[in-house]
């Protein structure tokens, strides 16, 4: 692995790229504008853990699309590779998996070039196949969450999309949410940066929606119920 490759960092923009998948050529942002993206590296193609990944990313994936998110799916494997193995899993069944058709792209890099980019190739590892990394990026193409598994754990689908819903709802309301938030729950203020602020913040108690533990952790019921 190159020295000078890294990992792009929570904030930084996407590296940009143009890539041929099973849906066609795309290029990296600009034809994901005004929508978030969960972009994601597997290991390899007909692969046991990937395979179940699959099936329930296809499962997800009108859940994805009902809150404005592309998937995006990425391996080291050929575009032939990539087709051969979405036919077959789609005469699979597994869990509630009955052959729904896989219709987000997978980027076929055998060059390694986008992969690379992304820092999803760690050669101690494996030195020819891409972790389970994941990319949550925002509809101006800023990175905004990452995860990154070894190639025998499954990823947490769940945790994926709440982690996208929570980045969703602390743009749109300006709040931040707790440990094990879940859409529905309570969110939090940010905290106060001057001591007006936090006088303020104490004396939202009982008032409305806010709840305050103390000056920096003040509760507010969540708007959407």
């Amino acid at each position: 692995m190159d020295n000078n490759i890294r990992i792009p960092l929570i904030g930084e923009q996407a590296p940009e790229f143009r890539a041929i998948t099973t849906r066609g050529k795309i290029d990296f942002p600009q034809d994901f504008n005004g929508k978030w993206v969960v972009f994601f590296s597997h290991p390899a193609d007909f692969t046991p853990v990937c395979t179940t990944e699959f099936m329930t990313f296809a499962l997800m994936e009108k859940e994805f699309a009902e809150i404005n998110t592309q998937l995006l799916g990425l391996s080291v494997d050929s575009l032939s590779s990539h087709i051969a193995w979405l036919r077959r899993i789609e005469e699979l069944k597994w869990n509630n998996y009955n052959g729904e058709e896989v219709k987000f792209p997978l980027i076929a890099d055998i060059s390694m070039n986008v992969a690379n980019k992304y820092g999803m190739i760690h050669p101690s590892a494996a030195n020819t196949q891409a972790v389970r990394a994941v990319f949550i990026i925002d509809p101006e193409g800023i990175i905004r969450a990452m995860f990154y598994y070894p190639a025998s754990t499954g990823r947490n689908f769940s945790e994926i999309k709440r982690t996208l819903l929570s980045l969703q709802k602390a743009d749109k309301e300006h709040v931040a949410t707790p440990a094990d938030w879940q859409p529905g729950d309570d969110v939090l203020l940010h905290v106060p940066v001057t001591s007006e602020e936090a006088e303020a913040v104490m004396k939202l108690s009982g008032e409305g929606p806010y709840k305050p533990l103390d000056w920096f952790m003040c509760f507010k019921k969540d708007e959407a119920q």
